[in-house]
């Protein structure tokens, strides 16, 4: 990387641009860290002072292979409607659409990256209903294709890069980036849906400041209350993939540690569920169970926490602050 950067163009498609805006929340100060890490935002929507023919220019260079390109970053669904035609939306000063160009400069990338879920699989945009067609770059909810094909490869030979999250944390694209321009990316260092496993090997639930209410199943019965989140209140922490509870976020935690329920926003189709502060159930049972656990074991798991739960933990659950402190058996604190 001595004596070049890795050039990155980024281009927002049907979105609410807060991907963007969550780039921006590096404490380190954003294009600071891009220049000491060698990556150039050679144009970016939002941060990019050319506009108008410069940029026009300067895509179509790239699409005829005049100039190269490190990496290609879609932010944003793509639009395919109406009835398959893309006109729903078009690059501005092209006349040309969204559903065009992005296949054309992906296959000049030697990288693509879809930032948020929306580019990795339709996400809110594709939410129902969706007359406009949504689609992410390679997977359309959880189909792999979308709008570049399950065959497609970049020049250096990786299936799109989503990194999921709506928004992803700032950490994820900067630090994919970072992998893609050492080189370090592989295809094994990608999950199923494509997400890098160095955050998607990891759950939202590990590091939730929640989790000795989990333990015990002492569990929140309206919004903010301290306990597990996941019983009635819609939490899906235990599965969903992400280090979110591992991270600062705008100097605080994750959603679980704002008091909010975890809604697997980095999973395909996460926007079709109804109700996300509302834990779907069956018999008393929650239908979405952690990853990995039969549903037995939880049942038997659960009986038995429940069963164990201290004093302290079960009261705090159900308070919006520690009205119970830690201590001894005999109730003093130490």
């Amino acid at each position: 990387m001595a004596g070049r950067t890795f050039d990155v163009i980024w281009l927002q498609a049907a979105g609410c641009g807060g991907c963007s805006m969550a780039l921006l929340d590096r404490d380190a100060g954003l294009f600071d860290e891009l220049r000491a890490l060698g990556l150039r935002l050679v144009w970016h929507p939002s941060f990019s002072e050319e506009t108008g023919e410069t940029v026009v220019d300067l895509l179509a260079a790239i699409e005829r292979g005049e100039r190269p390109l490190d990496a290609l970053v879609i932010e944003g669904a793509v639009l395919r409607g109406p009835d398959g035609t893309g006109l729903g939306q078009r690059l501005a000063g092209t006349g040309r659409t969204m559903l065009d160009i992005v296949p054309a400069l992906a296959r000049r990338a030697d990288y693509c990256v879809a930032v948020g879920s929306c580019a990795a699989f339709g996400g809110i945009s594709a939410a129902d209903p969706d007359p406009m067609e949504a689609t992410g770059l390679q997977f359309e909810k959880e189909s792999l294709g979308g709008l570049l094909g399950a065959e497609y490869r970049s020049r250096k030979g990786l299936p799109v890069v989503n990194v999921a999250g709506c928004a992803p944390h700032s950490g994820w694209m900067i630090e994919t980036l970072t992998a893609l321009a050492a080189g370090v990316l592989t295809p094994d260092g990608l999950d199923g849906f494509g997400r890098p496993r160095f955050f998607a090997d990891h759950l939202a639930h590990h590091g939730c400041s929640r989790n000795e209410f989990y333990e015990y199943k002492a569990s929140a019965v309206a919004a903010g209350e301290r306990g597990c989140l996941m019983e009635h209140l819609g939490c899906k922490a235990t599965q969903s993939v992400g280090d979110c509870n591992q991270r600062s976020w705008s100097g605080g935690g994750g959603c679980t540690h704002g008091g909010y329920a975890c809604i697997a926003c980095t999973s395909p189709g996460f926007e079709d569920t109804h109700g996300f502060t509302a834990t779907p159930k069956v018999a008393g049972i929650p239908v979405g169970l952690p990853l990995d656990m039969p549903k037995a074991w939880f049942i038997a798991l659960a009986a038995l926490s429940k069963s164990a739960t201290p004093r302290r933990v079960r009261d705090n659950a159900v308070a919006d602050r520690t009205i119970v402190p830690p201590g001894r058996p005999g109730g003093r604190s130490g």
